[in-house]
């Protein structure tokens, strides 16, 4: 005789206490019964993944419980096993009927009914939406936001101790200078001759102090004149002009820079990742993890940064930067994990799209109009530039920065840290770039080439070659760019690779067409034969 199962009736007389109070969804509905199949109204409450049920609604124990971890609850049609006619039946018509069917095998369907359309409609969505999976799905990607939050916290507190140190320094200098003030008016006081009595001196003597002041004054001013437009036209006034466009550039390519990355995450990986939790998903949340990676991090951190760059801004003329590269040095090492995936990106993603369902959904999604027209494989390689971009920029800041300014010693120390990160993701972005260029001529190509899905294929040129008809000589048939008996010469596009050569048509409507006999030919099984005689 099998033993029953034992389960602690203090936890569930807790847990329906807790339904009663704080349920997701409370109320009376119909239940069936197995054994008679006869309809019995009881008071029902769900709590996360557990279905209570009550005799009513001031029944202090549960009648019973379910648990709906794994089940599917879906509305069905009144049932039609009664005579018509009857003002019983009538009213049975307009109940409202939606059946739980559980995972397991051995588990009877649960049948229940409502009079209200739209309390059933709310039931069968609160039982859809009661899975602890999705809960815990929901707490792994708040968990990450945490600990990105929690790191950005420690980064404005480094931030902020070192912008304390410098309030202190300034305050110390302030204090100096006050002093040194003082020094000043006092031996100034000192210098000040005998000031005799001015009531009784010459009116002639004032006239011609009046003319002297009036002439220094003029003097000063035509002086400072001469100085600013000195200052204007000299090579520091002009290397700062430029310092500070390069500044305003650099915004405007941030700025552009975090609206790809809003369009890759908002566009691409959130809506990707709501259909890997579909019921028939077209990809998994681990190939959504592989192509996108750590994407929506850095989104986070060029948001902050460009932020701090309008703050900047908004003090203009004095553009101080080498603050915010401080911060965000330390947090560019992200950028090694995309870069260091990145090719076994493009490859899951070139793997997942020879899935129908995937590769129409990813067309739906490039369609929006705020991709431009872009692919997904474009929103990804954006990354892969954004660390020599910041290379280049600050190169020309320096270009443009006197060896005395005060954050030119910070700018250079930015620089060689991010050279010597370029120096780690350089070999990464060649490979890339080839992934990249043989996935843009297969798209070109109606039938598609599955060659060019393999990542050891590297491109090496195209261009357009004149197919001869194949020449009889004896017994002897020389073959030129494929095996075809042509009457007359044609055009082909042809692209070389270090595996395979590729032949193509080009239609009137200008698509590329492979040819059916010849199209792919294998370079480790064909022999070039250059032929010196043109006859």
């Amino acid at each position: 005789m099998q033993k029953s199962v034992r389960y602690n009736e203090g936890h569930a007389l807790y847990l329906a206490l807790l339904a009663r109070k704080e349920g997701t969804k409370r109320g009376y509905l119909s239940k069936k019964t197995a054994e008679t199949n006869r309809w019995h109204e009881k008071w029902f409450a769900l709590y996360q993944n557990v279905l209570f049920y009550f005799e009513g609604e001031q029944s202090a124990r549960p009648a019973g419980m379910y648990m709906l971890e794994g089940c599917n609850c879906e509305r069905v049609p009144a049932p039609k096993g009664c005579a018509a006619g009857s003002a019983k039946d009538a009213a049975l018509d307009k109940q409202h009927y939606f059946t739980v069917l559980f995972g397991h095998e051995g588990q009877k369907p649960l049948e229940l009914r409502c009079e209200d359309e739209v309390d059933g409609d709310e039931w069968v969505e609160a039982i859809h939406q009661a899975s602890y999976s999705d809960i815990l799905i929901e707490r792994e990607v708040l968990m990450q936001k945490y600990i990105h939050l929690v790191q950005i916290v420690e980064t404005e507190k480094v931030a902020a101790n070192q912008l304390r140190h410098q309030l202190e320094d300034q305050d110390t200098e302030i204090e100096r200078l006050k002093s040194e003030i003082v020094a000043l008016n006092k031996t100034k006081e000192k210098m000040r001759p005998y000031q005799g009595n001015q009531e009784d001196e010459d009116p002639d003597i004032k006239k011609i102090k009046k003319v002297q002041s009036f002439m220094r004054g003029w003097l000063c001013r035509r002086k400072w004149k001469t100085i600013v437009q000195d200052y204007i036209c000299s090579p520091h006034a002009e290397s700062m002009r430029k310092r500070n466009q390069i500044v305003f550039n650099m915004v405007e390519a941030e700025s552009e820079y975090v609206h790809q990355l809003y369009v890759l995450v908002n566009c691409f990986l959130r809506p990707l990742r709501m259909a890997a939790s579909s019921k028939k998903p077209p990809i998994t949340h681990d190939d959504v993890s592989s192509i996108f990676l750590n994407s929506e991090t850095i989104m986070f951190l060029h948001e902050i940064f460009h932020q701090g760059l309008k703050a900047r801004i908004a003090n203009w003329p004095t553009l101080i930067l080498a603050d915010l590269f401080d911060i965000l040095l330390p947090m560019l090492n992200i950028y090694q994990e995309f870069v260091r995936n990145h090719q076994y990106s493009l490859q899951v993603l070139a793997n997942c799209k020879q899935n129908r369902d995937f590769d129409k959904l990813l067309k739906q999604y490039e369609a929006n109009p705020a991709c431009e027209g872009r692919m997904l494989e474009t929103f990804l390689t954006y990354p892969m530039f954004q660390i020599p971009r910041y290379i280049i920029t600050l190169h020309e800041l320096l270009a443009h920065t006197p060896h005395e300014h005060v954050e030119r010693k910070s700018l250079e120390f930015a620089k060689s840290k991010l050279e010597e990160l370029s120096r780690v993701m350089h070999d990464e972005v060649s490979d890339t770039e080839n992934i990249r260029k043989n996935l843009a001529i297969e798209r070109t190509i109606v039938e598609g080439c599955d060659i060019l899905l393999d990542t050891s294929q590297t491109f090496i040129r195209q261009g357009s070659l004149i197919q001869v008809p194949s020449v009889e000589r004896g017994k002897l048939s020389k073959v030129r760019l494929g095996s075809l008996s042509l009457k007359k010469e044609g055009e082909r596009q042809c692209f070389l690779f270090t595996k395979h050569f590729l032949i193509c048509t080009r239609s009137s409507g200008g698509k590329l067409h492979l040819l059916k006999t010849g199209g792919v030919l294998s370079l480790i099984e064909c022999t070039l034969i250059e032929e010196t005689d043109a006859s």
